[in-house]
């Protein structure tokens, strides 16, 4: 605490530092909430920052609404397809005009065209790699622009150690990779659990009374694995009165909904689409699950672990590097349905094993994955690629 108020003490004198953060973003998602809350936090170091979006139609979206409520200055350009050509002269107009000591991008898209318009040669670049997803064999391609684009910035921020041995194979120079962890509020989504909130939102999905409640957050694209989750939830259902929420959306939507029809799971699975927030959505859960074949460092892994819902999760990317198996989760195979099925079923038949992890894996939120820790770090990322 002494250490903290120190460096508060500090920031008013530190001289200022104007970002320009480069993010496609249409909603809340993880690596967009981790961006408005770094922001809103950095304001005491003396950082003030501008975000650039995109936008396609529509002037503005939940992203933006959300950030200009908070009070940033959002710069839009509007495009006419992924890599419309138009970008790079609005983002060097937005550059020379903004003129930021640093520019940091978020995913494969804005890690191209940056390097495609020349920003790194107007300021200092940060890349923030939050991993791939696979939904389309188009997306596949576009991450594999990345192998060009990261090896021009001047630091790579990623989520997990795995992460970064990925991209020191694709070329980007080891030294210039650091990693930093996701962060969250201790008391994320305690709101969530007040019984009345409870109560009415379990009344409203139509969940019935004593079914356990199996909650997993997310895109659904096919990195996550909804299937095998599926298909453990249909061995379950054989012997425990289960019901799975899945809530999120994307372009695996159509193959799960099929994969729920042909297991005969309509009344016990519900899809809620793409929520403002999922906070709500933990208060109604018994066990939160993770059924990802790639993951870095999963905002939704941070959310159970702060709201006290007991996680099931697989064993592989940045997930290891969060909790420890038997101490703060059940950490299975990817993509082993009997392996998952046997932990879930142990989550909800031990309630003493039940109560253990989620204690410590809240413990472990406190100590370490505070906002405020996440977003000196990042500070210092930038005062030091300063001088």
């Amino acid at each position: 605490n002494s250490a903290l108020s120190s460096v508060l003490a500090r920031s008013p004198t530190m001289k200022p530092l104007r970002l320009l953060a480069i993010i496609e973003a249409y909603s809340i998602t993880g690596p967009a909430r981790n961006l408005l809350g770094f922001i809103e936090q950095a304001e005491r170091e003396n950082v003030s920052a501008t975000i650039v979006t995109y936008t396609r139609g529509e002037p503005d979206n939940l992203f933006i609404t959300t950030a200009r409520r908070q009070g940033i200055t959002v710069e839009t350009i509007s495009e006419s397809g992924p890599f419309d050509p138009r970008i790079l002269r609005s983002l060097n107009a937005i550059v020379e005009r903004v003129r930021p000591d640093i520019i940091q991008t978020h995913a494969v898209k804005s890690h191209f065209l940056a390097r495609l318009a020349g920003l790194p040669r107007r300021a200092p670049w940060i890349a923030f790699h939050h991993g791939y997803t696979w939904p389309t064999s188009k997306a596949r391609l576009y991450n594999q622009l990345d192998r060009w684009s990261l090896r021009g910035a001047a630091k790579v921020l990623t989520v997990s150690q795995p992460f970064c041995d990925e991209l020191a194979a694709i070329g980007v120079a080891r030294h210039r990779i650091q990693v930093i962890h996701n962060a969250i509020p201790a008391g994320w989504g305690s709101a969530a659990c007040e019984p009345e909130q409870v109560a009415s939102l379990r009344l409203k999905t139509g969940i019935p009374a004593g079914r356990k409640v199996i909650l997993i957050v997310g895109r659904l694209s096919r990195e996550k694995d909804h299937l095998t989750l599926l298909a453990a939830v249909h061995q379950l259902s054989r012997t425990l009165d289960v019901h799975l929420l899945i809530v999120g959306d994307g372009p695996e939507r159509q193959r799960i909904e099929q994969t729920i029809r042909q297991l005969g799971l309509e009344d016990r699975v519900t899809l809620t689409g793409q929520q403002p927030s999922a906070q709500p959505w933990y208060g109604i859960a018994n066990i939160a699950v993770l059924s990802s074949l790639s993951e870095g460092s999963p905002n939704a892994l941070l959310e159970a672990m702060a709201t006290g819902v007991p996680v099931v999760a697989t064993r592989v990317g940045g997930i290891p590097e969060i909790v420890t198996h038997e101490e703060s989760a059940l950490l299975v195979q990817p993509a082993n349905v009997a392996q998952m099925e046997g932990a879930i079923r142990r989550l909800l038949t031990d309630t003493n094993l039940a109560t253990a992890l989620k204690k410590q894996s809240h413990q472990r939120i406190a100590e370490r994955h505070a906002p405020e820790a996440r977003m000196q770090r990042l500070v210092s990322v930038y005062r030091e690629l300063l001088g």
